[in-house]
């Protein structure tokens, strides 16, 4: 057992290592796109430094840590390791060292941890900000109830401060659990779309009020300005404009697949990068589904794995709603990457505990 337990943490680390070197070169090999968050973060030419909003205290919190003033390759070697180092508390499963399917998700995972986030990011705060909200459920220190409390604490305090999509993972995986009690054919599948409805509603109401609906607000801001560039190559165009609120539906849904069952991916046929993005995201959707389904039927043994199953879900189809292109939803799904990387292997963490 020893000798196991050896052999995982050897292969973790040697990924890790591997992945470390990326992390390093990635400043002289990556094209200029992938670093213009880092560049706005690092440089704010607009002084948009403040205390609220995702890019203002990005900045802050880059500015205080003197990060902002070093090269982009030693800030890769420090935050790279604090990244790893989270992971590795969370644990190390089982025959990690084997190639089977969900490992390999995990050492992509770990790869574009190494591609987008070992830089200034925004993704750098999300990671650190979600990873006490596993170790809750990892160690279950709290009771349920309280850990439930924290945990809706953390995310409406994240949303009002720093990403405002993350105060609505409450309402929509609260809506979820209770829809998840009817005794649906398909609970797992019936239980998402009543999430993408939950979330449907809200935008439905935001537009009453505000005239303008979620994706409308976010996606279609961020693409019109973008359209016919060379770096808009996997932009989400719905089928059809989100200004009405058949159109919003239609836009969530696509939005929704785009970005979590992007089938539609396979399109770009001569970007590499965009194929495998695809299927890393089909295998990963289609395995956290299993396990989702598995966590409804056993509620009470997985209570707390449950929990982080409704915030996933919640967080995914919040994606649909929010995400431009693939790009920036890999690159938001690796910022949530403690949560998948418990939710792919929590019956191993389970077992550790007893």
């Amino acid at each position: 057992m020893k000798r196991m337990v050896n052999k995982n943490t050897m292969a973790f680390w040697l990924i890790a290592a591997a992945n470390l070197v990326v992390a390093l070169l990635s400043f002289y090999i990556l094209p200029p796109r992938f670093f213009y968050d880092a560049a706005i973060i690092v440089y704010d030419n607009y002084n948009e430094i403040g205390y609220f909003g995702s890019y203002p205290l990005t900045i802050l919190f880059y500015k205080i840590t003197f990060l902002r003033y070093l090269p982009f390759p030693l800030i890769a070697l420090l935050q790279f390791p604090i990244l790893i180092y989270i992971l590795y508390k969370i644990g190390i499963p089982k025959d990690f060292e084997k190639l089977t399917i969900k490992n390999v998700l995990v050492y992509l995972g770990i790869f574009m941890i190494a591609v987008y986030i070992a830089m200034p990011s925004k993704e750098f705060i999300t990671f650190l900000y979600v990873a006490p909200i596993v170790f809750m459920c990892r160690n279950k220190q709290f009771s349920f109830r309280n850990t439930i409390i924290i945990t809706v604490g953390l995310l409406l305090f994240f949303g009002a401060l720093y990403r405002p999509y993350f105060a609505l993972i409450p309402i929509i995986a609260g809506g979820m659990y209770w829809v998840s009690f009817i005794n649906f054919k398909n609970k797992t599948i019936s239980t998402i779309f009543y999430g993408l409805l939950i979330v449907f509603f809200l935008s439905l109401s935001y537009g009453i009020l505000k005239g303008e609906y979620f994706s409308e607000m976010s996606r279609e801001v961020v693409n019109k300005a973008r359209l016919g560039s060379s770096d808009a190559n996997s932009i989400i165009i719905p089928p059809v404009k989100p200004d009405t609120w058949y159109g919003e539906i239609i836009a969530i849904f696509y939005g929704f697949f785009s970005v979590n069952v992007p089938v539609n991916g396979l399109k770009h046929i001569l970007s590499p990068q965009i194929i495998v993005f695809v299927i890393w995201q089909l295998l990963l959707f289609y395995i956290l589904l299993v396990r989702f389904s598995k966590c409804l039927k056993e509620r009470k043994k997985y209570n707390y794995e449950l929990l982080i199953m409704f915030i996933l879900f919640s967080f995914f189809i919040l994606q649909g709603v929010f995400e431009p292109d693939l790009g920036s939803s890999i690159r938001h799904k690796i910022g949530v990457f403690p949560l998948i990387y418990f939710a792919l292997y929590y019956e191993y963490f389970r077992k550790e505990l007893q």
